[in-house]
């Protein structure tokens, strides 16, 4: 039985810093994959975030696990970022991808639950859609290519919940449920270009316990 399904597979799992990111990019690894861990934050230099996770540990965890971790520094805003990430990715696996997970969201300190639209934050909302939406079809126009060219690969949008209820707030309800239409909407365009080998779909983990909850409630990972 092999324990390790994805030894030469190749991922990027980008906003791998902490979170689902961090814990999908570990268990890649654990499959055997050789995975491209990116973000913002690295040891040296943190994002507005302001928080001590790091790259460089997502992608030792990723080793440590039995896969290949590489820590990448992108801001998946900047499109030349990205484009430079999928250019290293062809180039040092040989045109190969077999795995993009988008999980970029930076959206934390965005958010207001105590506010209607009418009286929002027109600034924290603008910047929560351009990083939790804008970034993934950055990423996925850079990368998919790879895909396409070999006709075979599996693009995941992770966002939060599986249905098309209200959220609880405008901005953070528009960006979670325009991911899931983003998987849609790749779905339909792969399979309208005959490209078969190629699925989209989006994940949702559900209530979370990741670094940053665990320090919201000021519990650890195993009390």
């Amino acid at each position: 039985m092999n324990n390790q399904p994805l030894q030469g597979h190749v991922a990027v799992v980008a906003g791998a810093t902490r979170g689902a990111g961090r814990a999908i990019a570990v268990e890649l690894g654990a499959a055997g994959a050789t995975v491209y861990c990116t973000g913002r934050t690295t040891r040296q230099q943190r994002s507005d975030i302001n928080r001590s996770e790091s790259i460089e540990e997502t992608a030792e965890m990723v080793t440590a696990h039995g896969g290949q971790g590489i820590a990448v520094q992108v801001d998946h805003m900047q499109p030349a970022q990205v484009e430079a990430l999928f250019a290293r990715v062809a180039t040092e696996q040989e045109g190969r991808l077999d795995i993009l997970v988008n999980d970029i969201w930076g959206g934390e300190h965005l958010m207001d639950w105590d506010h209607p639209f009418w009286q929002m934050d027109l600034g924290k909302a603008f910047t929560m859609i351009e990083r939790a939406i804008f970034t993934h079809m950055i990423t996925s126009r850079y990368g998919v290519p790879l895909m396409v060219a070999r006709k075979q690969g599996l693009i995941i949008e992770v966002t939060d919940g599986d249905t098309w209820n209200y959220r609880g707030n405008l901005p953070y309800d528009f960006v979670k449920t325009g991911v899931m239409r983003l998987a849609l909407a790749q779905a339909e365009e792969l399979k309208a270009q005959a490209l078969h080998g190629i699925t989209a779909l989006a994940i949702t983990p559900g209530f979370l316990r990741s670094e940053q909850m665990l320090d919201h409630f000021g519990v650890t990972a195993v009390t």
